[in-house]
């Protein structure tokens, strides 16, 4: 058996929380290693639904440890909120199945406020961010002026670590002409939470080790997609963190070289939320009947997402970048019915054509697509759990996509239910 690593392919929102959910009935232990509560997970199981931000998707199955790393930044209150209410659907946590990781960066109230503030300064220029913190905790992290969970332990060190924050956030604050912070309400905010979080904490890292070398099967579930990845997306218009497959050794603590497969979640035509460039999108009825058809609103914030073509060019770069072995194509069946399917197989832009996505600023918002036209099927393919159930163009489909990214389609998605899936190869087998 081999660790599994399971990342988005395309700009998030691909459908990781099914598949990860489906994976973890295998894994003894699912490590969530990048991210804030900015990412949404929604897992449907025996008709009841979860969304998941912050916990790993593992903790609604019994009998599994789920981890949350220290490369993921965690607003307590938000978590707290998310635990409660999970377990009221009767849902067992406890520090028996649930770590957080003692080295993990805290979001605090004056994150989510200048986050919001910081938006709404830039217009028309915003970046399309949540507002829920996650990029300025992680400016503090990269800054060292971070509070971190293992500081909660200890009241003179977390003082200093609040003088210190605030230090830096006053001067943003009084720029942004917003009223200073008072030391002694965030240190009192800290005290509040600090008692509820302090027992799940652990060295998550050390923990890793000894389960992996005990071989236990661990399951590393990132949050969003290699195009909003903080390097290789479309920078500006990115999330705070990597998204990438190393990523989760950095954001873990697990040694390099403990994932033996990356698993690509890939969408079967492709979704984007917020701002920035997006080839592919078509802002008319085929993106409109995509958008309806697949339920495309966010899980975490419910903005209605962009809608377009596949886009094979950027996703095979991020099958490049990313180490991906193969994808799970998701949503297959929302494209029932549709009379013409298009893919891009590649960019026009000033007199040149290119077979990857540049980084150029420019080049990212004004590149055109060029398209391969498919007929499209009439059959259904909802709830299809063998290849021979699937319509002959959509399997034409699915081996021009997999061509085209190098790749094999490894899982197929039908439907949200977890068992409506088509298993081509286990990722957990060697």
């Amino acid at each position: 058996m081999t660790n599994v690593a399971v990342i988005g392919s395309q700009w998030g929102d691909e459908g990781k929380g099914k598949i990860v959910d489906w994976l973890s009935e295998k894994a003894d232990v699912i490590v969530r290693f990048q991210g804030g509560h900015n990412a949404g997970h929604t897992l449907v199981i025996d008709g009841k639904t979860y969304k998941l931000s912050l916990l790993p998707s593992g903790v609604v199955r019994k009998g599994k440890i789920s981890i949350i790393g220290n490369g993921v930044v965690i607003d307590p209150e938000a978590l707290l909120e998310e635990i409660e209410r999970v377990k009221t659907m009767g849902v067992d946590i406890s520090p028996k199945n649930l770590v957080i990781a003692e080295n993990a960066a805290l979001i605090l109230p004056v994150h989510s406020q200048l986050d919001k503030a910081a938006e709404a300064a830039r217009g028309e220029s915003k970046i399309g961010t949540t507002g829920r913190g996650i990029g300025p905790a992680y400016e503090d992290k990269v800054g060292r002026r971070a509070i971190r969970v293992c500081d909660l332990s200890d009241k003179d060190i977390l003082k200093e670590r609040v003088d210190a924050l605030l230090f830096h956030h006053n001067a943003l604050r009084k720029g942004l002409g917003a009223e200073p912070l008072n030391a002694k309400d965030v240190l009192a905010f800290l005290d509040k939470v600090a008692p509820k979080i302090l027992p799940f904490v652990q060295p998550a890292w050390l923990l890793l080790d000894k389960l992996n070398r005990e071989g236990k099967r661990i399951l590393f579930e990132g949050a969003q997609g290699v195009m909003l990845d903080d390097d290789h997306g479309t920078y500006p218009y990115v999330t705070s963190s990597n998204t990438v497959t190393g990523s989760a050794f950095t954001g873990s603590g697990l040694k390099v070289g403990s994932i033996g497969y990356v698993l690509g979640i890939t969408k079967a035509y492709t979704t984007r939320v917020g701002s920035g460039p997006f080839p592919t999108e078509q802002d008319n009825e085929v993106g409109e009947g995509l958008g309806a058809r697949g339920h495309e609103f966010g899980t975490v914030t419910k903005r209605k997402r962009r809608c377009g073509w596949f886009d094979a060019v950027m996703v095979r770069q991020a099958v490049k970048i990313a180490g991906i072995n193969g994808i799970a194509l998701t949503k297959l069946d929302v494209l029932d019915g549709m009379k013409e399917l298009k893919i891009c197989v590649g960019y026009e832009y000033a007199g040149k054509q290119y077979d990857y996505f540049p980084a150029s600023i420019k080049a990212q918002a004004n590149v055109k697509p060029i398209y391969e036209t498919f007929p499209g099927w009439s059959e259904s393919t909802s709830g299809a759990r063998s290849y021979r159930d699937l319509p002959a163009n959509a399997i034409k489909y699915i081996r021009r996509i997999e061509e085209l990214l190098e790749v094999p389609a490894d899982i197929l998605s039908t439907s949200p239910e977890r068992d409506d899936t088509i298993l081509i190869k286990d990722p957990f087998s060697r």
